[in-house]
């Protein structure tokens, strides 16, 4: 694979086909978050979950001198993914004084559960992110309104409950939380005095109109800068999935530094966001936990939203696409 960024966005857009299939109306996700926080897993719980990692066995003793070469071959591409990943995130993370972007990823571990001090080096070297101890045994309760608290301070307030009543259990080891919120204004904000009601016609055909090709017409060689008379309409969209799908193909691994080698399954993969669009700018957020037991042009053109249409967020310098999504309810 030549190139992390590409597999991370065709692994959006596959999952947005699946969350369309089941889901007619709006739409909201964060490829790069989840991409994320799949990459924090242990190389070989991620399985068939994420189309831009491969499986990494544990060795065996009677492996065959191909087998482990070719084991060393994708130990080798999933450090380099790695790498990439880091180089990406770094970028994304940088200041910047026209929009706030905020990634923040963290584990938290029950205290009492020893952790490979490698797996526990990988997370804090590859994505920043420290381990926090909780009593998942004595308190689970607290421990998941600790978690929910922290994702809510990370988020601005935007992302609340993310972990529901009853979702965490003594059997709990570990939970990898990942983080993305965002804050823009427009260029030039859109007048209040001009935002009216107007027809939203949800009959328009949005089949016609694939993430592919919205990939493609939002790419760098096919843009160019030119006046618009833009109607947008001014909404909100949030989404709240149990990725049921990404999660049965996370396996078992093992993380316990402990004699027996006790492993640990991912039991489910939750996903927030929101997103918010106003005369002033756009605002989002979402978090995933994972939890094992311009020049104008001289001539304006019209460009009315008043349809169904696709949307995302994408972060130009690295092209990681941030946030993906569908409005078609208003």
């Amino acid at each position: 694979m030549d190139s992390l960024v590409p597999a991370s966005t065709w692994f959006g857009l596959d999952l947005f086909k699946d969350l369309s299939k089941t889901d007619e109306g709006n739409v909201l996700f964060s490829p790069a978050g989840i991409s994320t926080t799949i990459g924090m897993l242990p190389p070989v719980t991620r399985g068939a979950a994420t189309t831009q990692e491969q499986e990494v066995p544990f060795s065996e003793k009677d492996t065959e001198s191909s087998g482990i070469k070719a084991e060393e071959k994708e130990l080798e591409t999933t450090e380099e993914m790695h790498r990439q990943l880091q180089r990406v995130l770094s970028e994304i993370s940088k200041p910047n004084d026209d929009y706030e972007l905020k990634i923040a990823n963290r584990l938290f571990g029950e205290k009492t559960y020893l952790f490979l001090q490698k797996y526990l080096d990988y997370v804090e070297k590859h994505y920043h992110a420290s381990l926090e101890p909780v009593d998942f045994v004595n308190a689970a309760d607290e421990s998941r309104k600790k978690i929910n608290s922290w994702v809510e301070s990370q988020t601005n307030g935007k992302i609340k409950d993310l972990l529901p009543d009853g979702s965490l259990s003594s059997s709990i080891k570990l939970v990898v939380v990942n983080v993305i919120y965002f804050k823009g204004q427009w260029d030039r904000e859109f007048n209040k005095e001009n935002t009216k009601e107007e027809e939203f016609w949800v009959n328009k055909i949005i089949d016609k109109i694939t993430p592919e090709k919205l990939i493609e017409w939002t790419s760098a060689g096919r843009m160019e800068e030119r006046a618009v008379d833009l109607h947008l309409p001014r909404f909100r969209v949030a989404g709240a999935y149990d990725l049921e799908a990404a999660s049965a193909g996370l396996r078992a691994t093992g993380l316990s530094g402990s004699p027996e080698g006790a492993r640990l399954r991912a039991q489910r993969l939750l996903h927030r966001s929101v997103l918010e669009v106003s005369e002033a700018g756009t605002e989002a957020a979402a978090a995933t936990a994972v939890g094992f037991a311009v020049m104008p042009a001289q001539d304006w053109e019209r460009f009315h939203c008043d349809h169904p249409f696709l949307f995302f967020i994408r972060h130009n310098k690295s092209d990681s696409v941030l946030f993906f999504g569908r409005f078609s309810s208003p």
